[in-house]
């Protein structure tokens, strides 16, 4: 897709290279790759020399991410739903992806063939039944004693929620937002990049860098 720089890609750097360090063939981005790496591999060692704290830890912690932080991921889910459908019918959602000159390399079923195959195909190969199987066996939301044919639906729900239009709207916000900031205005094909309008040129220093370490 040719690409054609906007008024900010023209005022910003298109890539700072200056930090980078390029070893065994590899472009790293110094210092995020460093922290990020040391990170994991930090998280991987302390977990491997104490195997059974680190799952208590891990339980208590997705135990009180799923039961504290569940209307946090509903309310987001639908936020980024609406936000799309709402960009969709308003003009903003004619703008073309790489400028207005732009021409797209395949055609729109090839594109929905390969977004479906990329994005959730494999997965459903999966969890198309064992996600609704599992949550009607063991219902979440304290459904538990309910009848099997309410927690049957609040297991099929859940499928259609993780698997329906709600993931979609959240893969879209993430990558409009590269795709935009990318090759309509020339920035890095970055996180970081989305967040130049709010950052300015801090996008480029410590702020950045921990937005991409995330």
């Amino acid at each position: 897709m040719r690409e054609s720089q906007g008024q900010l890609g023209r005022n910003t750097p298109r890539v700072h290279r200056e930090r980078n360090i390029r070893a065994f063939g590899l472009d790293i981005h110094n210092p995020v790759f460093l922290v990020a790496a040391g990170i994991v591999a930090l998280f991987v060692a302390l977990s491997l020399s104490a195997p059974e704290i680190a799952g208590r830890v891990f339980q208590a912690v997705r135990v009180w991410t799923t039961t504290q932080l569940d209307w946090l991921f509903m309310l987001s889910a639908n936020a980024f739903l609406l936000f799309c459908l709402i960009i969709a019918i308003l003009p903003i959602g004619g703008i073309r992806i790489g400028g207005p000159d732009a021409k797209p390399d395949y055609g729109l079923g090839s594109w929905f063939a390969m977004m479906f195959a990329a994005g959730v195909g494999i997965g459903l190969m999966f969890y198309g039944v064992l996600e609704p199987v599992t949550h009607t066996l063991t219902p979440p939301l304290g459904m538990a004693e309910a009848s099997f044919a309410e927690r049957r639906g609040v297991g099929m729900a859940s499928a259609f929620y993780h698997w329906g239009l709600h993931a979609w709207g959240i893969y879209t916000v993430v990558g409009l937002a590269l795709a935009i900031f990318s090759f309509n205005y020339g920035l890095p094909l970055t996180v970081r990049s989305a967040f130049y309008p709010l950052l300015g040129e801090r996008t480029w220093g410590w702020p950045g860098h921990i937005i991409d370490i995330l």
